[in-house]
């Protein structure tokens, strides 16, 4: 069973909680709040999505990696999709 459907309880309280967030920075915005206040509402998103990126990660590099199964070109596969992934996700 996939890493992301064993948590998907877990995992969808982070998204929700991040919807949350994000709703809340619109309402700031459309409210016309302080910039600060805006600010650290970004950086509390940005928070958030950079934990639910490393649990989904975690999961995903255990479960697929760490697959004792994995032949040498399969393992070799999965890294360089994690590796693109990364590239893309810290740019």
């Amino acid at each position: 069973m996939a890493h992301t459907v064993k948590g998907k309880k877990q995992l969808l309280t982070r998204v929700r909680k991040i919807r949350g967030q994000a709703n809340a920075l619109e309402t700031a915005l459309e409210e016309e709040k302080d910039c600060v206040a805006i600010l650290q509402q970004i950086a509390a998103i940005r928070g958030a999505v950079n934990g639910l990126m490393a649990e989904v990660m975690d999961g995903h590099i255990r479960d697929h990696l760490g697959d004792a199964e994995l032949s040498a070109e399969q393992r070799q596969v999965e890294i360089e999709q994690i590796s693109t992934l990364l590239r893309s996700y810290l740019k």
